[in-house]
């Protein structure tokens, strides 16, 4: 029994041993033929990708190539030009060689002519000078006067002449100046306010409404030009829309009017609906809210004045002072420290404060009118 169980285990251990060798064998041959494949496989892929080298290597030689042979063009063609450049050179400059040598010519001919026309003169002038020493002479003889004693005379002679027609042309320019002076000094008058006015006259006719953007031009202005014209013919205000940016600009004399036209302006800006029917009745509220405006401006003027029993129509007058400047300076402001002046002055004279101050507060009335005037505005304003 002992001898069965130890064959037994003798012949598992044996099977188990040619069964290994078996699977050692197999797995060997399996791992060779695994290794030749991988083998293969690598070597395929490594032909593979050496060609694919090959061809970027052969790519970009064909580039550089390319760029080279572009790049030796364009140096062939830059000397080329240069070449060409320098050949027009060449020849500009021969021609002007040429015709420098032409004018060299013709001034050597003009000098020549020059030089044969002075010695010309030269003998002329020599033979004048003879003929003149011999006609002193003559009148020497017959006059019984030398040369120094005639001249004498002949320059009494002429200072007589040309004092008296000094005196004749004296006269006569005493005279024209007579009529020309008032002439004269309007002239002179109207080109120093010219000069030295501008500033104040483009102060007092022009005004600038700021925009946020350029697109609210085209709609100011509107199809075909119709709202700008409606704006216009509601405000008297020419509106002027050009190319500064952000800005439109507002011109007229009337001060009133361009604060007008430049509160409906942001008016409508502001509300968003700009057509003709809108910009007429924004205007007429605008006009109606500025005229109390002005009003309210008067009237707290005069109080704070201590200025009673003032028309109303003045009151008005006063309130349109505050949109108006004279020499840089707000009028209505102006008037105000006039008016002050004025009172400390009558006080110290002893004479009425309220009258001074009423007068010193009205003295540039006539510079607001509602219309265009032609009486100066102190006239106006008497």
């Amino acid at each position: 029994m002992d001898i069965d169980i130890v064959a037994t285990l003798i012949g598992t251990i044996v099977g188990l041993i040619a069964g290994g060798g078996i699977v050692y064998v197999v797995l060997n041959n399996l791992m060779k033929k695994r290794s030749r494949s991988i083998l293969r496989e690598a070597e395929a892929e490594g032909e593979a990708l050496k060609k694919e080298k090959i061809l970027q290597a052969k790519e970009k030689f064909l580039q550089m190539k390319d760029e080279h042979e572009r790049d030796a063009r364009e140096k062939d063609k830059r000397i080329q030009q240069g070449l060409e450049k320098h050949k027009q050179r060449e020849q500009q400059l021969s021609r002007q060689q040429q015709e420098l040598s032409v004018k060299e010519k013709k001034v050597d001919a003009e000098q020549k002519d020059i030089d044969q026309r002075v010695q010309g003169l030269e003998v002329r002038r020599q033979e004048v000078e003879k003929a003149h020493e011999k006609q002193v002479a003559q009148l020497e003889r017959i006059s019984g006067l030398n040369a120094e004693e005639a001249k004498k005379q002949l320059m009494d002679s002429l200072q007589d002449e040309a004092r008296t027609g000094a005196m004749a042309l004296v006269k006569d320019v005493v005279e024209e100046a007579k009529l020309t002076a008032n002439k004269d000094a309007k002239r002179i008058i109207i080109q120093t306010i010219q000069r030295v006015a501008t500033e104040h006259a483009v102060e007092n006719a022009v005004s600038t409404f700021h925009i946020e953007n350029d697109e609210l031009k085209g709609r100011i202005i509107g199809r075909e030009g119709r709202n700008i014209r409606a704006l216009e013919e509601a405000t008297g205000v020419e509106i002027v829309v050009d190319d500064t940016p952000g800005a439109i600009i507002l011109s007229c004399f009337d001060p009133v009017r361009r604060e007008m036209a430049r509160l409906a302006l942001h008016q409508l800006v502001k509300d968003g609906r700009i057509h003709p029917g809108r910009i007429e009745e924004i205007v007429a509220k605008t006009k109606k809210h500025l005229e109390e405006e002005i009003m309210e401006i008067g009237k707290r003027t005069c109080i704070d004045m201590g200025i009673h029993g003032l028309h109303v129509e003045l009151m008005r007058m006063v309130g349109r002072m505050r949109y108006r400047s004279s020499y840089g300076q707000n009028l209505l402001q102006h008037s105000r420290e006039t008016a002050n002046l004025c009172a400390t002055m009558a006080a110290e004279l002893g004479l009425n404060v309220k009258a001074a101050k009423r007068a010193g507060l009205l003295h540039d009335i006539g510079k607001v009118p509602e219309g265009q005037p032609e009486l100066p505005h102190a006239l106006l304003g008497m």
